[in-house]
């Protein structure tokens, strides 16, 4: 594990509360930065991950919000902000498989027309709408974005072609966003693999072997891996920028 000194940084982190957006936001918190996670309204593990903050004597904040709503996401932003007193980075990271079983790639009649617009809504859109809302306060920082993406974006099979199609839409986002905002501010994107998390699809035991026998490294991905990788590419790596960073084990080679 690299060992970040983040004293006087700040950082958004959406879809915070679980998987690899919590354990970013801990990894920061650890390392000095003061964060904001934001996380739906109702979602209860955002209250247990403060409270675990907390007692840890971190330096975290709630901003909760359903990005999903182009006005919820713009004011989440600006109360992040406000509160953080600047911004370093955003992480883009609320996303939604939108299905709990995998649907197969062949079978288009499982791919609606609500599955297309609910994971374009909160895994693109959000993206767009949160690092609209926060430029001004990341270009006077010279910030930096960094996007979770997937490898299925770059073709992999995944739960769903829509989502496939979704992830595809954020790397391409990522580069055209890395376009927009230079040279004040960076923004890359990370794709993972499997990742072990609380994400909510049931693969098959079967399915989850199979992956780890081809893949080069004969693992799979944690989530402390991933946000290792997106704190690097937040804080560091002062001339990368509209690149995204595979992180899968080797299984895409």
């Amino acid at each position: 594990m690299i060992s970040f000194n983040l004293t006087g940084k700040t950082a958004l982190v959406t879809g915070g509360a679980s998987g690899i957006g919590l354990e970013a936001a801990r990894l920061m918190a650890k390392a000095g930065a003061k964060v904001a996670i934001n996380y739906l309204p109702a979602d209860t593990r955002g209250d247990v991950a403060l409270a675990e903050f907390r007692k840890a004597g971190l330096d975290v904040i709630g901003i909760p919000g359903d990005l999903g709503d182009a006005g919820q996401a713009k004011t989440m932003v600006i109360n992040a902000v406000s509160k953080l007193g600047r911004l370093d980075l955003l992480v883009n990271n609320a996303g939604i498989p939108g299905v709990k079983v995998p649907v197969p790639i062949n079978d288009l009649d499982g791919i609606t027309e609500e599955l297309w617009a609910n994971l374009l809504n909160v895994n693109l859109m959000s993206v767009f709408r949160c690092s609209k809302a926060a430029a001004p306060a990341l270009k006077a920082a010279k910030g930096s974005i960094v996007n979770t993406a997937s490898i299925a974006g770059f073709g992999a099979i995944a739960s769903t072609i829509a989502y496939s199609g979704s992830k595809a839409a954020v790397i391409n986002l990522t580069k055209n966003l890395a376009r927009a905002l230079a040279p004040d501010v960076r923004v890359n994107a990370v794709a993972p693999g499997t990742v072990e998390s609380s994400w909510g699809i049931e693969w098959s035991e079967e399915r989850r072997l199979s992956t780890i026998a081809n893949t080069p490294l004969k693992k799979v991905c944690t989530t402390a891996d991933v946000a290792e990788l997106i704190v690097y590419l937040g804080f560091a790596g002062a001339l990368i920028t509209g690149q995204i960073v595979t992180i899968d084990g080797g299984i895409s080679i």
